[in-house]
């Protein structure tokens, strides 16, 4: 089944049909009394809001968020935003909605996630030399239970990366950025320090059901991917050969690296490697919302209210870039031999 219309391409006023995931699904009732449904409608390039209103919405039972639809309907203004109004709305079957891509209705990574995936293997058989680390990290990587949800999982459910392959993104990302600060820091224990990189978010495998609807597992909710991470690696350091103390500073950096209680933390950061890991996954989190806000966005711009961050965040005009060919001033000469 073709696709047809995509969130980027509808204006103002125009007739769209086609294939949409649904992300959010609420009923409501008119001021007369009628019912309607509110919906968030969702492919690779945006979401839209729709409405669906009496009479077709009094055909309509039930919603569930992570189905596809197909839908026609027209674009309308709505409080400086474009809201569909629907007035066809057919739930795809289960059997067929297996067979779609789920990278048409899902914003995924930039970086394909077996580009990604090499690149993380290939720097784990370079760093890991100690060889009980490189048997429990080269356990978990050659796990397919792990490396296939690793693969299209999202890094959160909204705030960072949350998209297909956002964690596995986020976690090569923070791997690196542990690499360069252990570069530049050479009394931190690299290897664990990296281990903690690769396995800080692991539980979110367990935490997210992944697929179109990528809800919150029950398990996750209880629990929460910091648990459900060390359970998930400790069958694999048990196998390791590790020293046990390797193995309490690993969980160490698991438990802490939300670094305060009130964002999630177990423990606070009591390592150097700890705060490491911390500052390192802080940052690529917070630089990642930066992109998903301002990556289309003209300089001196501002975003609406971050609650996560609890601010409005601001797109600087930045300095203009030279012409690589352009020679160095003889001011710029005379300053270095200085």
């Amino acid at each position: 089944m073709e696709k047809g219309a995509y969130v980027n391409e509808i204006t103002n006023n125009s007739r769209v049909g086609g294939l949409f995931l649904i992300a959010e699904a609420s009923s409501g009732t008119s001021r007369t009394g009628d019912p309607y449904w509110s919906l968030a409608l969702v492919d690779k390039t945006g979401s839209i809001e729709a409405k669906i209103w009496h009479p077709l919405s009094s055909s309509i039972a039930n919603i569930e968020k992570g189905g596809i639809a197909l839908i026609s309907g027209r674009a309308k203004p709505y409080r400086e935003k474009i809201q569909l109004v629907l007035d066809a709305f057919s739930p795809l079957p289960e059997e067929e909605t297996r067979t779609l891509d789920p990278a048409v209705f899902m914003p995924s990574a930039p970086v394909s996630a077996d580009d990604m995936f090499t690149e993380l293997k290939r720097a784990c058989l370079e760093e890991f030399v100690y060889p009980p680390w490189r048997k429990f990290i080269l356990a978990l990587l050659n796990d397919e239970k792990i490396v296939a949800p690793l693969k299209t999982f999202p890094a959160a459910k909204r705030m960072h990366h949350a998209y297909a392959g956002g964690l596995l993104e986020h976690t090569l990302s923070v791997f690196n950025l542990c690499r360069s600060l252990a570069d530049r820091y050479p009394q931190l224990d690299r290897q664990t320090l990296l281990a903690g990189a690769l396995c800080h978010d692991i539980g979110k495998i367990r935490e997210f059901s992944g697929g179109f609807a990528n809800d919150y597992t029950d398990v996750g909710r209880l629990s929460g991917h910091i648990i459900l991470g060390l359970e998930l690696i400790g069958p694999f350091l048990q196998k390791s050969g590790l020293d046990d103390k390797l193995k309490d500073h690993l969980s160490h950096l698991v438990l802490s690296h939300h670094g305060q209680y009130e964002y999630g933390a177990s423990r606070l950061p009591q390592t150097a490697e700890a705060f490491v890991l911390h500052y390192a996954d802080n940052l690529d989190a917070k630089l990642a919302q930066f992109r998903d806000l301002f990556d289309d966005a003209a300089p001196e711009e501002w975003s609406d209210y971050q609650k996560g961050m609890e601010r409005y965040l601001y797109n600087p005009f930045r300095t203009p870039e030279k012409p690589k060919t352009e020679k160095i001033s003889a001011e710029c000469l005379s300053l270095l031999k200085e």
